[in-house]
C-alpha cells in the first residue's frame, strides 16, 4: 500500500497530531516513535521495531468529527454502551507504559494530548490491517478501514465478513458490509449509520 502521512501540528494546534512529540513531552519510557521526514513537511510515523504505521491525516480529523462530534471530552465518560472513554473517543490512558484502559478514574486530558492518542490508537488500527488484510489497498480503503477498527475494534474487524470478502478480492462485497455495524448494545444507532456510510464513501473513492 502507499504510506500516508500525517502532517506536524504545534502543540494545541488542530491539525493532525505529531505522535514523536507527545512521546518526547512525556518521556515516556517506552521507545518512542520515528519520525522520518518527507517533501513538503509531511512526516511517515512509524514505530521502532515493526512495520510501518500509517496514520493518514484524513482519518485523524474522520475520527475526531464522529466522535463526540469533535468536542473533546477532557473528563472520563461512558460511551453508548457504558464503556469508560476520553477524549476524542479513547479508551487507553497512553501515559501508561504499557498502556491501560481507561477507567471513570482516569485523570483529565487536554485536547491536545486527546488528539495525540487519536492517532496513537490509529496506528495500533493500521498494524491490525497491514497484519490481517492480505490483498492490495489504496490510501483511501485503508483510512476506511482504520476508523473501523478505531471505532470497533480490532476483534470486529477479524471476525467480520468484511474482511473475508476483502481478502477474497471481493472489494464491492467488502463495501457493502459497512452499513451491517450500526449497532450499539442490540440497537440501531443513526450515528453510526453515518460513519459506516462515510467509512464506505471513503473505501469506495
Amino acid at each position: 500500500m502507499t504510506p500516508a502521512v500525517v502532517k506536524p501540528v504545534a502543540a494545541g494546534g488542530s491539525g493532525p497530531v505529531n505522535v514523536a512529540a507527545y512521546w518526547a513531552s512525556k518521556q515516556a519510557p517506552v521507545e518512542a516513535p520515528v519520525v522520518t521526514p518527507a517533501p513538503a513537511a509531511p512526516v511517515v510515523v512509524q514505530a521502532e521495531g515493526r512495520q510501518g504505521v500509517d496514520v493518514p491525516p484524513q482519518v485523524v480529523d474522520m475520527v475526531i468529527d464522529f466522535e463526540e462530534s469533535g468536542v473533546c471530552k477532557c473528563k472520563p465518560y461512558l460511551d453508548p454502551v457504558g464503556v469508560p472513554t476520553i477524549g476524542f473517543g479513547s479508551i487507553w490512558d497512553w501515559r501508561d507504559s504499557p498502556c491501560t484502559r481507561v477507567t471513570m478514574e482516569t485523570p483529565e486530558v487536554d485536547e491536545h494530548t486527546a488528539r495525540c492518542w487519536v492517532g496513537l490508537e490509529l496506528s495500533e488500527a493500521a498494524m491490525t490491517i497491514s497484519r490481517d488484510v492480505k490483498v492490495p489497498l489504496t490510501e483511501n480503503q485503508v483510512a476506511a478501514l482504520e476508523d473501523f477498527v478505531f471505532n470497533l475494534g480490532s476483534g470486529s474487524l477479524e471476525a467480520s465478513a468484511l474482511l473475508r470478502k476483502l481478502n477474497a478480492k471481493d472489494y464491492a462485497g467488502a463495501a457493502a458490509e459497512f452499513d451491517k455495524w450500526d449497532h450499539a448494545g442490540g440497537k440501531e444507532m443513526a450515528g453510526l449509520l453515518r460513519r459506516r456510510q462515510a467509512e464506505t464513501k471513503l473505501f469506495q473513492s
